[in-house]
């Protein structure tokens, strides 16, 4: 993959911020007419380093007040095993992220839940019932400090 030059950082560290910017205003921002700059970015789509535009959505303003981080022990870590969590987890919209980890835990799921009781649901109707874990161990979020989906470009 060729490498991002200063420009592409420009247009990439814009649309981060506010992807609902008109190609005239992004090329505004960023030095270039229309044209080029919308090359630039068709060009950084195809390549992947664009992956989807989105709206980011509070999670409060939806009534989803509580994170809970998870950390999950597999009671083996065969392949299949890992697989099957994996597959399993991917189909929950509670669980907004899943990190396989190194240490001694194998997962870190990050999961939203409108109150205590929601967390409790879906702690006992989906996460216990998988077969294969050995521990889990829940950690709530007292306050979020910092939050961004900006990458460092």
């Amino acid at each position: 993959m060729p490498e991002l030059d200063a420009i592409d950082r420009k247009i990439l560290s814009h649309l981060q911020n506010d992807s609902r910017l008109t190609m005239q205003e992004l090329a505004d921002k960023v030095g270039l007419s229309v044209s080029p700059c919308h090359r630039r970015v068709k060009l950084l789509e195809e390549r992947g380093v664009i992956s989807r535009y989105v709206a980011t959505v509070d999670q409060k303003a939806l009534g989803l007040h509580v994170s809970v981080f998870i950390s999950i022990k597999l009671a083996r870590q065969k392949e299949e095993d890992l697989n099957r969590f994996a597959r399993a987890i991917s189909k929950w919209d509670e669980v907004l992220e899943c990190y396989l980890m190194t240490g001694n835990r194998d997962y870190l799921l990050r999961v939203v839940a409108a109150d205590l009781a929601s967390y409790e649901t879906f702690l006992k109707t989906k996460l216990t019932r998988l077969d294969g874990i050995a521990s889990i161990e829940s950690s709530f979020a007292l306050s979020q400090v910092k939050y961004s989906i900006a990458l460092p470009v």
